[in-house]
């Protein structure tokens, strides 16, 4: 009898896994938690992602919020041609560092000052960096379930794939002494937050950093209340409130979930859509804490590839399209064609839809959950299930149900509806 033909995915990525661990660059990428053989993608264009064997799927990943616009938009894709010719990367100044910086501190109020670095996890080590120099002082509080990049003082109790690692300390290789300085507390849980500011840590802490809209145990949304009992502790306790917006930034309003909420923290971490699908970051906020970072200051961070001429006009592009009248409001009317017969056909069943702007999830065996503890009992076989079905009928979403399916601007109304009725009939199927 002959072997089962391989597929052309199949063969990449067994050959990847003889020079890469795991066969990929970042775990998540391998398909292994859905028992599914990992996609390689060829190309992409709007709506559509192509791989290796021609396959097509409409991407609900979109590079993992990065895509607002969809892949391979006209605006980006002129100035990175007209970029290519000028040359990739100089190690030098650009006027576009300029450019991005000052549309940035226009656009968003609680930033004056903007330092570019090429990932989300640069942004938040060196946030919280500055917040310890600024204000003298050890200590760090995070939530349960948020994530924040993988460097060791903030990947504790961590949301995202990583959340399938050690509930503790969420990798081997972080010291205890690394964490040592990192409080973590229940997300929306005031009390819990009022306890620890009845203790003696209280007037230790340096920053309080916070995913205002939670990306990574699936969209739970930070209650207003909750953000302004940190607001007003930040203000009595003299620490540095840190919004990580990498994912929210941009994607639910141009000034982003500290808009949304008219809750101004005095740091804030920014990524993916800022580089328009290009590798960017910065952190933004104050400029008396900005300019503690050097050359300026006494706070250190560098970074050889920070603010590369393709990303600075990548991004810049993006929030271009993204100004324009209108844009946010066709991103949730495009999403709402999913939610909203979700959510109607879900209100008399165990599972759940959250969704906010152009983010959406949707929690198996959980009824509307408020933080990583009400996801004890999400039903992950479920969700493996749905990860399948979906993907047969050619539709691609993140292959964890701690991540956030997106929207995209280049998304069709007949992807759409079609998504909408796949997952109608996926529900339809397991009532």
């Amino acid at each position: 009898m002959q072997g089962k033909t391989r597929s052309s995915c199949e063969i990449i990525y067994q050959n990847a896994c003889q020079v890469i661990p795991g066969g990929v660059n970042s775990p998540v990428r391998n398909f292994s938690d859905v028992e599914v053989s990992p996609l390689i993608v060829d190309r992409a264009i709007g709506d559509t992602i192509y791989d290796a064997d021609s396959n097509t799927y409409i991407d609900y990943c979109t590079s993992w919020g990065a895509l607002i616009l969809g892949h391979s938009p006209d605006p980006v894709v002129k100035v990175l041609e007209k970029q290519l010719k000028q040359g990739t990367s100089f190690g030098i100044s650009t006027s576009y560092e300029y450019e991005i910086a000052k549309k940035i501190v226009e656009l968003v109020p609680s930033v004056e000052k903007v330092r570019f670095v090429s990932t989300g996890t640069e942004a938040t080590m060196t946030a919280i960096r500055l917040a310890r120099g600024y204000t003298k002082k050890p200590l760090i509080i995070k939530f349960q379930g948020n994530y924040h990049g993988h460097h060791d003082a903030l990947l504790v109790q961590s949301g995202s794939s990583v959340s399938y690692l050690n509930p503790e300390a969420t990798s081997q290789g972080v010291l205890p002494s690394s964490i040592q300085e990192t409080i973590t507390l229940p997300y929306n849980d005031k009390k819990a937050l009022d306890d620890f500011f009845a203790s003696e840590k209280k007037d230790d802490v340096a920053a309080v950093i916070i995913e205002p809209i939670a990306g990574n145990m699936g969209v739970i949304p930070a209650k207003h209340a909750f953000l302004q009992a940190l607001k007003e502790c930040s203000k009595k306790h003299n620490f540095l409130l840190i919004f990580d917006e990498v994912i929210s930034g941009f994607r639910v309003g141009l000034e982003g979930a500290q808009g949304y909420y008219g809750i101004l923290p005095d740091l804030t971490c920014f990524g993916k859509i800022v580089g328009g699908g290009l590798p960017a970051a910065l952190i933004g906020g104050k400029a008396e804490v900005m300019d503690l970072l050097a050359p300026i200051g006494e706070v250190f961070q560098a970074g050889t590839l920070s603010g590369n001429p393709l990303a600075m006009r990548a991004g810049l592009a993006t929030l271009k399209v993204l100004e324009r009248d209108g844009i946010y409001e066709e991103l949730e009317e495009k999403t709402r064609v999913i939610t909203d017969p979700i959510r109607e056909e879900l209100k008399n069943t165990p599972h759940s839809i959250h969704s906010i702007g152009s983010m959406f999830s949707i929690f198996w065996n959980v009824k509307n959950p408020q933080n990583k503890t009400d996801l004890a009992h999400l039903d992950m076989d479920l969700f493996k299930q749905y990860f399948q079905f979906l993907l047969k009928k050619g539709i691609y979403i993140p292959q964890s149900p701690f991540e956030t399916s997106f929207v995209s601007l280049a998304h069709s109304r007949e992807n759409l509806q079609y998504t909408r009725d796949v997952i109608l009939e996926f529900i339809k199927l397991k009532k």
